[in-house]
């Protein structure tokens, strides 16, 4: 099983950006798919965006899918998810995990961190 944690959330004005971080250690998470996921407080958990470990394809949820971009350097086991021209929708607790497949949404490994709060004023 992987460890990983999430950073870089806060409180950003609408329209503004934050660059979320996942990271993990071993060589388990620099082999894998990684994805990231939000849950907004009363509702279900979320897709937003995944990335693949070697050819570093990417694959976006409905939600995001034109203010996200995700990117990864297997060098330092590090997953990014850059967020842009945020809402106040967008407010939520991000997380990623490992994922068997980034077409796949359901198929996170269940490796939760504690996730990164992202809040968007209006």
């Amino acid at each position: 099983q992987v460890q990983v944690v999430e950073s870089g959330g806060g409180l950003v004005q609408a329209g503004g950006s934050l660059r979320l971080s996942c990271t993990a250690s071993g060589r388990a998470f620099s082999s894998s798919s990684v994805g990231w996921f939000r849950q907004a407080p009363g509702k279900e958990r979320e897709f937003v965006a995944a990335i693949t470990a070697i050819k570093k394809n990417t694959f976006y949820g409905d939600s995001m899918r034109d203010r996200s971009t995700t990117s990864r350097d297997n060098d330092d086991n590090t997953v990014d998810l850059q967020l842009k021209r945020l809402k106040p929708k967008d407010t939520a607790v991000y997380y990623c995990s490992r994922m068997t497949s980034i077409y796949n949404s359901g198929s996170y490994l269940e490796e939760w961190g504690q996730g990164t709060q992202v809040t968007v004023s209006s």
